[in-house]
């Protein structure tokens, strides 16, 4: 893991951001015509499809992703199953915009998880930029009302963005603990065939308890065929093959700084497609957290 960036893993970095952002517009636009742990089941199984084909020979038999199941469910649980269908939850009470600005508090939490778990040092340069990123989401949170945010009163789904950002900080660092030399890790495609394996069956159980738990109905149509079909392709496979190689190479602390650059994509994106216009204190978010990206990546002097 080398944490110098070269034009190739900032191509790559940039890539997960872009789809993301269009993920949580798309994921707000249909969340009307299905239930949010349903349309993340739907999303995973056509994931699932078009990776078999490319990655098959992971299924064979003395397969490490059958020797190691247990890592590959935990990927597969906290990447696909849980990252994804709390994010389509919080979506139904918050704003793509919202969603993907308290996403921004994503580099507070890898730094947390990779010191407290994994004994990685932190830098001052990393605290006081996640400090400014943190703050912005604060005020994303707080809607420009700092008594709201005194007295907690969050948007529920701002809320479970908290949750599903958290628990994407401990799947990117349990990504950096398959060697990148390992015979799954050697093949893209492979590797991310076993995490959506084990991801697509927790998806399955949580669709199923929604099912049979709530009286959601699914409207089919184009909208929401197409739906499905973007965000398996994009979203899903090209932005998390994506980010699993640009974790490998930098690390999931440098990586996660360009989380950030998500917030923005999803104003630009919801201001053309569903005429919600970012307000001043989105504005007032998106410096503070450009300012945290910019201080976080400062390299400490030789």
């Amino acid at each position: 893991m080398n944490e110098r960036l070269s034009p190739g893993t900032v191509a790559l970095l940039l890539v997960p951001p872009l789809l993301w952002a269009g993920n949580a517009v798309v994921g707000r636009a249909v969340a009307g015509m299905v239930p949010p742990l349903t349309l993340n089941f739907l999303r995973w199984a056509v994931a699932l499809l078009l990776l078999l084909p490319l990655g098959y020979g992971v299924l064979r038999a003395g397969s490490a992703i059958w020797r190691e199941w247990r890592r590959y469910a935990v990927l597969g649980l906290l990447g696909v199953g849980l990252y994804n269908s709390l994010q389509y939850l919080a979506l139904h009470t918050s704003t793509p915009v919202n969603v993907t600005l308290v996403a921004a508090s994503m580099p507070v939490w890898m730094l947390i998880v990779g010191r407290v778990f994994h004994g990685v040092a932190i830098r001052p340069t990393q605290v006081a930029g996640s400090a400014l990123s943190l703050v912005g989401v604060a005020v994303v949170l707080s809607q420009g009302d700092w008594d709201q945010l005194l007295a907690l009163r969050f948007v529920a789904g701002d809320l479970l963005m908290v949750l599903a950002t958290i628990i994407w900080a401990f799947y990117s660092w349990q990504l950096t603990r398959v060697p990148a030399d390992a015979p799954v890790r050697a093949h893209w495609a492979g590797f991310l065939l076993g995490q959506v394996l084990y991801g697509a069956a927790w998806s399955g159980l949580f669709a199923a308890l929604e099912w049979g738990l709530t009286d959601w109905r699914v409207d089919w149509g184009w909208p929401l065929v197409l739906t499905v079909a973007f965000v398996a392709i994009g979203p899903a496979i090209i932005a998390f093959r994506c980010w699993g190689a640009g974790v490998q190479r930098v690390g999931p602390t440098l990586a996660g700084f360009f989380n950030n650059l998500t917030p923005l994509i999803a104003a630009v994106l919801s201001l053309s497609l569903l005429g919600e216009t970012p307000r001043l204190f989105h504005v007032l978010a998106f410096a503070l957290i450009i300012g945290g990206i910019v201080l976080s990546s400062r390299q400490p002097k030789a």
